[in-house]
């Protein structure tokens, strides 16, 4: 699916950093699939970063769309896969839990993280904002904090996420479908 004329204008060539994050005993992260770091998807100086990122989410069935910062405690969905589009400002945000890697995000980046992943803001400037959604084949999202009984309920709903069929930014040409593998 190519993206339309009225938005192809905004986005970049994809820079994707791929980082696997193996279960570190209390959050489960995803060992099969790799959170994806995208940086200057979109180019940041467009009128309404935001709106541009809920409408390629929208156009590539990922839904849900909700604007806010990310929480400052480790937390990950074991129902949904999840992307992060940020629309203005910068932060440090931790993939991985604990002894997970930290990555400086800015206004155009997104992060694409695979259900399980644990993320959390480390710090952010007032100007941060970000777009989150879902791919349309996970309706429902969950919150888990690293708690004492989530798992394995939490482990075996993350094996049963079925993957999205498009990038969230840059549709069947995206490299979502390259690192995650193509949905038949």
């Amino acid at each position: 699916m190519a993206v339309p004329d009225a938005l192809a204008d905004v986005l970049r060539a994809p820079d994707v950093q791929a980082h696997w994050f193996a279960d570190d005993g209390t959050f489960p992260n995803n060992e099969t699939l790799p959170a994806l770091v995208v940086k200057k998807g979109i180019r940041h100086d467009v009128e309404d970063c935001a709106q541009v990122f809920e409408r390629l989410f929208r156009r590539h069935d990922w839904h849900g769309a909700w604007r806010n910062g990310i929480y400052a405690y480790p937390h990950y969905h074991s129902t949904a896969h999840e992307v992060l589009g940020v629309a203005s400002g910068t932060a440090r945000v931790q993939l991985g839990g604990p002894e997970g890697d930290t990555f400086n995000v800015t206004s155009g980046d997104a992060l694409v993280l695979p259900a399980g992943v644990a993320h959390k803001n480390l710090g952010a400037d007032r100007d941060f904002l970000v777009v989150g959604a879902y791919p349309a084949a996970c309706p429902d999202w969950d919150l888990k904090r690293g708690r004492p009984g989530e798992r394995p309920d939490a482990d075996r709903n993350i094996e049963q996420v079925p993957r999205p069929r498009l990038d969230p930014l840059y549709g069947a040409d995206g490299p979502l479908p390259d690192h995650w593998g193509a949905v038949t």
